[in-house]
């Protein structure tokens, strides 16, 4: 079965637990051999298409279930919470995750619908599908380049398979998720402009009509858009940004809690407490100390 193919050459491009990179580019692969406590990472437009063990994601308050032959999308930046379910050292979790790069999407939409593809308003920037058997041998041909001695067959081959791969999605039910990447006046664009400019702001206190004319939206059409695509508020949105990024500082650069607080924008050092907390499941200095026993997943 394909699934299987796809399998047996992950696991044989993996040393350990966590993500590794490859020999390709944009192309990163994912292997856990336990279940996993919840993982949050801010995740960046890509496909993920899992070979063995099966996986939650969670965005806002959605949960995307995901197994094998299933595959996710995300279409834009967002903060989410994956969570291993089911792995072990005799079938660990595997997973082929392509970034998706709007330049080599646009491409494909150029050859695919010459007249012009339809836009659509923006959807959700996470969901799952069942990928069908075309699509799923696209990957399984891209997969097995890892496998390869020469070199020039990757650089010639692994630039046609991801193509394939993107035209499949483009024939499939998360088509317009596509579209919208490569569309440079979507919603879709409009709203990962704005992502973008919190992430850079998200220290300093933000007003939504603010973001919305950085963007030029109204104030309604941006808040309904934004909610639409992350599931969740610009300010919430903005929370989660100032946690992720305090919990980073307080990993690689061994500051306090307090001292992390105070730089992502927080005047109270028990608020942070207490919103990192519910966030993350553990207080800061508990929290930190088992991350860095644990693998990387990013």
């Amino acid at each position: 079965m394909l699934i299987e193919k796809l399998a047996d050459t992950l696991s044989r491009n993996v040393t350990c637990d966590g993500v590794s990179a490859t020999s390709l580019a944009r192309v990163h692969v994912l292997c856990s051999t336990r279940p996993t406590d919840p993982i949050h990472v801010f995740h960046k437009p890509a496909v993920c298409f899992v070979a063995q063990g099966r996986k939650q994601t969670m965005l806002g308050e959605n949960i995307y279930l995901y197994e094998p032959p299933q595959f996710l999308i995300v279409s834009a930046e967002l903060p989410v919470t994956g969570q291993i379910l089911e792995a072990s050292p005799e079938r660990p979790y595997l997973c082929f995750r392509l970034d998706l790069d709007p330049i080599a999407i646009s491409s494909v939409i150029q050859d695919a619908f010459p007249t012009g593809a339809r836009h659509e308003p923006p959807k959700s920037g996470l969901d799952v599908s069942t990928a069908p058997d075309e699509l799923l041998d696209a990957v399984v041909r891209m997969a097995a380049l890892l496998d390869v001695e020469r070199e020039t067959d990757r650089q010639i081959l692994a630039p046609l398979a991801e193509r394939e791969i993107l035209y499949r999605l483009l024939m499939g039910e998360q088509a317009s998720r596509l579209q919208q990447i490569a569309y440079g006046e979507s919603k879709l664009s409009q709203i990962g402009k704005a992502i973008s400019w919190i992430k850079a702001n998200y220290a300093r206190s933000i007003r939504v009509e603010e973001v919305a004319a950085q963007v030029n939206m109204s104030t309604s059409s941006f808040h309904e858009h934004f909610r639409t695509v992350t599931s969740m508020s610009p300010l919430q949105f903005q929370k989660q940004i100032r946690l992720q990024e305090a919990r980073r500082m307080m990993l690689t650069h061994a500051v306090d809690a307090a001292t992390a607080g105070f730089n992502v924008g927080y005047e109270s050092p028990s608020q942070f407490s207490r919103e990192y907390s519910r966030h993350f499941g553990l207080p800061p200095k508990r929290d930190i100390e088992k991350l860095r026993t644990e693998p990387a997943f990013v």
